[in-house]
């Protein structure tokens, strides 16, 4: 077998980015090497098995259906993260979920205030364990990454609503 003949046959059943003992800079390069000129310069498209590379981000109640359980939410993201493994490359989706309340998008769970109120209790401990049950629970139901909670330094000179609504001191 010639030497190109081994290579092509390593590019279609042994791909080196598939190799976690290959080193990382090989990994990337031949990822890189295997994808299209869409899905490079569009790696943030929503688009699972079209560009194979993708991430979803779940809003605003959005998800499988109204009051919809932490397995339901499981089902539907394990048939997201089916069709990104199915695609042409192979590369697992990043999912998250805006989850400024907690796991709220999952029915029945426990909603906790909004950042505005966890700030106002001045409470860091509190505030520090919101966010590891938080996170306990959105990656329970398959999530990789969540925006909550949120750290949100606001100048009080800028926003008389702000002012208003917390007890900072003036600038």
């Amino acid at each position: 077998m010639s030497s190109s003949s081994r290579k092509a046959k390593n590019m279609n059943n042994n791909p080196i980015y598939k190799n976690p003992n290959s080193p990382i800079e090989s990994r990337i390069k031949d990822l890189l090497s295997r994808m299209t000129f869409e899905a490079t310069s569009h790696p943030t498209s929503q688009s699972i098995r079209d560009l194979s590379i993708g991430s979803i981000l779940s809003v605003g109640g959005g998800g499988p259906f109204e009051k919809a359980t932490s397995s339901d939410w499981i089902d539907m993201i394990d048939k997201f993260q089916n069709a990104a493994l199915e695609s042409r490359l192979g590369i697992p989706l990043l999912y998250g979920t805006d989850a400024v309340h907690g796991n709220n998008n999952v029915y029945g769970a426990t909603v906790f205030p909004h950042n505005i109120g966890l700030g106002a209790t001045r409470d860091a401990e509190l505030v520090r364990r919101i966010g590891v049950a938080t996170a306990l629970e959105v990656r329970a139901r398959g999530a990789q990454f969540t925006f909550a909670p949120c750290v949100a330094i606001s100048s009080p000179n800028k926003s008389q609503k702000i002012r208003r609504q917390t007890c900072l001191p003036t600038f």
